[in-house]
C-alpha cells in the first residue's frame, strides 16, 4: 500500500493560512489542519513542536510577504511610515492571522526582516543609540496592537457588526444628558470604533513618529 504523502512545510502553512482565513484561531487545531491535508497530526509535529510554534510560523509568513519588494526609500519617517502600512495592508487580507501576531511575537525571518528595517530607519533619524531600542519597541507595540484592533473588527460577522451598531446607536443617542451631559452633547459626531481605520491609523502613527522626532537631538549648526 502506499505510504501518506509527505507535504511540505510551505503546503502546510500554506493549508493552515487558509483553514484561519476561514475561520477562527480559538476553533483552529493541528488535529484540524491534519484532518485538511489527509494526514495524521503527528506527521505535523515533525515540523512544528506545537500549536503556538505552527501558529507563529504563520504569522511571520505574513510578515515575509509584507516585505517582498520593499526598498527603503525617503527619510525615516517615510521609511517607518511605508513599512508601517505594508503590514497593516498584508495583515489586513488576513485578519484572524493578526490577532495571532499580536499575541505571539514570531521570531522568524519575517520578524527579523520587520525589526531590521525599523531599528535601521530609526537610526537614521539621528536618535542617539541609547534611545533606539526603547522608541523600538512603543513603536512595535502600538503597530502590532493597532493593525489586531483593525483585525477584530474585520471579523465580524453581518449580522454582528448590525447587531453592534445597533447597541451603539441605542447607548449613544439614548444617552440621558442628566447623567451623560458629554455624551449626549456630542451623540451625533461621535463615531463607532470601526469607523475611519485608516485615518485613525495614520495619525496615531504619525503622533508616536512626531514623539521620536521631538527626541533627537538638536544638529550643530
Amino acid at each position: 500500500m502506499a505510504g501518506r504523502r509527505r507535504w511540505s512545510t510551505e503546503e502546510i502553512l500554506d493549508t493552515a493560512a487558509e483553514l484561519l482565513r476561514t475561520g477562527d484561531t480559538e476553533s483552529f487545531s493541528v488535529r484540524k489542519l491534519a484532518a485538511a491535508l489527509g494526514t495524521d497530526s503527528s506527521s505535523l509535529y515533525r515540523h512544528f513542536r506545537n500549536k503556538t510554534e505552527l501558529l507563529r510560523a504563520v504569522a511571520d509568513r505574513i510578515l515575509v510577504s509584507a516585505m517582498d519588494g520593499y526598498r527603503p526609500e525617503g527619510d525615516w519617517r517615510q521609511r517607518l511610515t511605508a513599512t508601517a502600512s505594508r503590514l497593516r495592508a498584508a495583515f489586513g487580507e488576513h485578519p484572524q492571522i493578526a490577532a495571532i501576531w499580536g499575541r505571539y511575537a514570531s521570531g522568524g525571518a519575517g520578524s527579523r526582516i520587520v525589526m531590521e528595517e525599523v531599528l535601521q530607519a530609526l537610526r537614521a533619524s539621528g536618535l542617539p543609540d541609547e534611545e533606539i531600542p526603547g522608541r523600538y519597541h512603543r513603536l512595535a507595540i502600538l503597530i502590532a496592537a493597532l493593525i489586531a484592533s483593525e483585525a477584530g473588527v474585520s471579523t465580524v460577522s453581518p449580522a454582528e457588526h448590525e447587531q453592534g451598531m445597533e447597541q451603539f446607536r441605542v447607548a449613544v443617542l439614548g444617552a440621558d444628558p442628566e447623567h451623560f451631559p458629554a455624551l449626549a452633547h456630542f451623540a451625533r459626531e461621535v463615531r463607532p470604533i470601526g469607523a475611519d481605520r485608516e485615518a485613525a491609523f495614520e495619525e496615531l502613527l504619525a503622533a508616536q513618529l512626531d514623539r521620536i522626532e521631538a527626541a533627537i537631538p538638536a544638529q550643530p549648526d
